[in-house]
């Protein structure tokens, strides 16, 4: 069926695809193999064949949730586990992260998508070349590792583009830049926002007292949460660093406009007085002196030239018109 794959994999890791037969899942596997079956719910039919699937109700109901959150919870003999991956699929955003929904027991593993996840396909390709899982738990940790390998990369392009953004507003060059560095820290954020308790749902797989989780399986979950542990760690410096290179632009920003009110208050304090005279020889009552004198202008626009000369080198000392 399209949407559904169902893999037979031994304990020595060689693995093959058949085609689940009927809805009981005891009938997917088959003895000594595990059984996964994924089901990708973009394909029309996969979800109404995952519905019709003998699962426990409660079961289905958590792989097919329309919204869910990282976590892991025990029920019965198994273990409910959501994990999420950057969506790297064309003309989304990497951080409209994709669910990954996970039914574990001893013998199934039961996976669900709605939409296209890389690290999925990147398992079954070397379940394919003979390099299968031992058992579900390494399945597990398996996926989680995938997801982890997919993630770094956004991570590390989101330090480049802040490195970048940090150069630029050393340099002075931080007012074309604010929109990306919002966009970087808000990629930051909703990737965070799903890496902590994504940590905290693999650390809880792993301390679960299960008899299939061996001890060589909690070694891979261990490394999956500390890997998982370094991206949120990563994506809360890159947050913090965002904040700091914004505070330098306000910063900097703040600066530009003190020094441009400062050179408006000092072109007006140098006006001040020449308007106080001009205003005051320009009044229209008798007794004016130079008033019957030809010279008398150009004394008085001579005087009002050295004034302002004057009032701007004593600016200029006191160092609101620059350096001395």
């Amino acid at each position: 069926m399209t949407g559904v794959r169902c893999w037979r994999i031994a304990s020595d890791g060689s693995g093959e695809e058949v085609v689940p037969s009927g809805a009981d899942p005891a009938s997917w596997g088959a003895p000594g193999r595990l059984a996964w079956v994924h089901v990708n719910c973009a394909h029309e039919g996969a979800r109404a064949w995952l519905e019709a699937a003998t699962l426990d109700p409660l079961v289905k109901r958590a792989l097919l949730a329309p919204e869910t959150r990282p976590r892991c919870t025990p029920h019965g003999a198994g273990l409910l586990i959501n994990l999420r991956g950057v969506n790297l699929n064309p003309g989304d955003e990497v951080e409209d992260m994709v669910s990954l929904r996970m039914w574990v027991t001893a013998d199934l593993v039961v996976t669900v998508q709605l939409r296209r996840l890389m690290a999925v396909s990147d398992v079954m390709e070397g379940i394919a070349r003979g390099q299968g899982p031992e058992g579900p738990a390494e399945l597990v940790a398996r996926l989680a590792l995938r997801l982890a390998d997919r993630a770094e990369p956004v991570v590390a392009g989101l330090n480049e583009r802040l490195d970048a953004l940090e150069d630029a507003a050393i340099d002075g060059r931080t007012m074309a830049d604010r929109r990306a560095l919002a966009d970087t820290r808000r990629v930051a954020i909703v990737l965070r926002r799903h890496m902590a308790p994504q940590r905290d749902a693999l650390s809880t797989f792993e301390i679960e007292e299960m008899p299939w989780i061996s001890g060589h399986n909690r070694s891979r979950l261990r490394e999956a949460t500390e890997r998982m542990t370094r991206l949120a760690e990563e994506l809360d410096a890159i947050r913090d660093r965002a904040q700091v290179v914004h505070d330098q632009i306000l910063d900097a920003r703040s600066e530009a406009m003190n020094r441009q009110m400062l050179l408006l208050s000092v072109v007006a304090a140098i006006f001040l007085p020449l308007g106080l005279i001009t205003g005051l020889l320009g009044i229209n009552v008798g007794g004016m002196p130079g008033a019957e004198d030809g010279r008398a202008f150009w004394i008085v626009a001579g005087g009002l030239v050295v004034l302002g000369a004057a009032l701007a080198l004593w600016f200029r000392a006191a160092g609101l018109l620059g350096r001395r």
